[in-house]
């Protein structure tokens, strides 16, 4: 069975001011893909993702989304930032991050529900923060940290999670245990993994790519 698409990248350029950091990207993301994503610093990878999320326009170029093989306006997607763009200061605990990642899920007016904050229960034993559900994310370590921001980009069930150097501040022994949980959401959803570390797309990746302005496709 042929797989299908349901992100497409045609002929996409950004630049910040009149400085390009991408030309001409042309890029296809497939159904329960893991692409990982590898470049050098500066080379525009943070930038593709903020225009596939929708947080940064492109210059010129195409990009379209499908679910089941047809064309919609928009996807369902979990997104885990880079961690020094994280405010620690901001005051929210772990259970209140990773609720709002169920914002979209539900409308302006109404409440979070019974089986949202159940949902959410079940995340934080996922992400092995037990006990810390109403300790503030200035009182977290920084693996717990991204723990909860982890848990935030999956608990809405997305179509696609999108991952920016997710390995950060992780300790060793989650970073494993956050492999195996990729590789569990993976069955369920497309997932874009951004990192440093080219050992580690080697071993997870189904595609890869590098970005250095425009795109190269290592393994599809």
């Amino acid at each position: 069975m042929s797989k299908k698409p349901i992100i497409e990248l045609e002929g996409i350029s950004a630049a910040y001011e009149k400085n390009t950091v991408l030309y001409d990207v042309n890029l296809t993301v497939y159904e329960r893909d893991f692409l990982g994503i590898i470049g050098p610093n500066g080379g525009g990878k943070t930038t593709l993702i903020k225009i596939i999320l929708g947080l940064m326009k492109q210059a010129s170029g195409r990009i379209r989304f499908y679910e089941d093989g047809t064309q919609t306006d928009r996807l369902i997607m979990g997104y885990l930032p880079q961690y020094n763009s994280i405010d620690r200061k901001f005051p929210i605990s772990v259970e209140e991050v990773i609720l709002s990642g169920l914002s979209a899920r539900k409308t302006l007016a109404s409440r979070f529900t019974k089986q949202h904050k159940e949902k959410v229960d079940e995340v934080i034993v996922q992400m092995g923060l037990e006990g810390l559900a109403k300790r503030s994310i200035g009182q977290l370590s920084g693996g717990q940290l991204q723990r909860a921001l982890l848990g935030r980009a999956i608990i809405s069930g997305p179509q696609v999670v999108i991952l920016d150097e997710p390995s950060t501040y992780i300790d060793q022994l989650f970073e494993a245990r956050l492999y195996e949980l990729l590789e569990e959401i993976n069955k369920e959803c497309a997932i874009i993994l951004v990192s440093h570390d080219i050992g580690t797309i080697l071993q997870h990746a189904k595609s890869i790519v590098s970005v250095n302005e425009t795109v190269s496709l290592y393994k599809g």
